[in-house]
């Protein structure tokens, strides 16, 4: 077999070191460990331009992890192709038991030369920076639940309960302020978690006034605006799709889109036997859990309310209509499996699922050049 320039580079990172594999182009070729190098950039440039001073065409791979896509701006930036892998979808062997760095990279090259890893999309570095901004709100409102949720129970323990449905007004703030405990200890225990809920709501609005604030100077802030034109979709909901799927065009058709948000159905299937179960709860769990919230607000009937009304009026003629068409297929979906009689987590879940696939004719109509 004749010699092929090509060389497939498999890299296990780490924050401190990486280890590195090289596997010959022709199938069945041969993999070496080259070894253990600092994972520094510097360092890092100096092995790249250590492997591909033959002239060989490089292709290099690693998984995605904590270490983020810096490995492959420098790559990418010496004129090399990088692959950045997903962990999950790896091909590994039921009995293998055996981790070590070394192996991980031998089978990233072993893997890569026999085309059997799947990509993530990488973001260029501003996008990067306003899905961090992003994700830091929703730790946030996160740690505000977590926190709400502590002093429900404080008071539950104490058989203080609030006489109204909703913790949610001024009204309960007031009515916490005015509990009085026997001993000294409790009053302080239950006005530091008060406290911890009004730091963690402040944190809240800090976060979602950047975002608001720089949304309009991102790439896809028109693709964000258009979003809006949908029922349940505000701008939390569509600042969070459109940083976590990006660019939509990667997406040939809507059921990709609902497959990658883990909205799709599972199945076991063989033969004649055909068995269908829940959603597969694969892929971006963020965008999929802020869907479904979306989803409850199809259980009223078609209209248009005043602050929809004004998003509206900001699109085109064509978004209006997808919006319109998925408010009144939507609602209409959701009458007709409640009254089959499906519970509402499995309709919501449903409208979610269709949900998106209007969500992905939006951003497409309203996608940058």
């Amino acid at each position: 077999m004749g010699h092929c320039s090509d060389i497939f580079v498999g890299i296990d990172v780490s924050k401190v070191r990486n280890a590195i594999a090289v596997a010959d182009g022709e199938r069945g070729g041969e993999v070496r460990f080259i070894g253990e190098v600092d994972a520094s950039e510097e360092s890092m440039r100096r092995v790249v331009k250590r492997l591909t001073v033959k002239g060989e065409r490089a292709h290099f791979c690693y998984e995605a992890g904590p270490t983020g896509y810096g490995l492959h701006r420098l790559i990418t930036s010496l004129g090399h192709a990088c692959t950045v892998v997903a962990p999950s979808l790896i091909p590994r062997k039921p009995g293998d038991r055996v981790k070590t760095n070394r192996r991980d990279a031998i089978s990233l090259a072993r893997l890569l030369r026999a085309d059997e890893l799947t990509a993530v999309w990488v973001p260029d570095e501003g996008h990067e920076a306003m899905r961090d901004l992003v994700r830091a709100r929703a730790a946030a409102v996160e740690s505000l639940r977590v926190h709400r949720q502590q002093v429900g129970a404080f008071m539950l323990k104490h058989g203080r309960v609030f006489p109204r449905p909703t913790t949610r007004s001024m009204r309960y703030l007031r009515w916490l302020q005015e509990q009085r405990f026997q001993h000294p200890a409790h009053q302080i225990a239950l006005q530091e978690m008060v406290e911890a809920v009004h730091t963690s709501k402040e944190r809240v609005r800090r976060l979602e006034a950047a975002i608001e604030e720089f949304v309009p100077d991102w790439s896809l802030g028109p693709v964000v605006k258009t979003l809006q034109a949908l029922r349940g979709v505000d701008l939390n909901v569509a600042v969070t799709f459109a940083t976590e799927i990006g660019d939509v065009s990667r997406f040939e058709s809507p059921r990709q889109l609902m497959g990658y948000l883990g909205l799709a159905p599972s199945e076991r299937s063989t033969g004649d036997t055909v068995r269908r179960g829940g959603i597969t709860k694969a892929g971006n769990a963020r965008v999929r859990h802020m869907l479904v919230e979306s989803a409850w607000t199809y259980r009223h009937p078609p209209r248009i309310g005043k602050m929809k009304l004004y998003k509206l009026e900001q699109v085109s003629p064509t978004v209006r209509e997808i919006a319109w068409k998925a408010q009144t297929r939507l609602t209409a979906r959701y009458r007709a499996l409640s009254g089959r009689g499906k519970k509402t987590t499995v309709v919501c879940t449903a409208i979610a699922r269709e949900l998106a696939g209007f969500m992905w004719a939006v951003a497409r109509e309203a996608r940058p050049a």
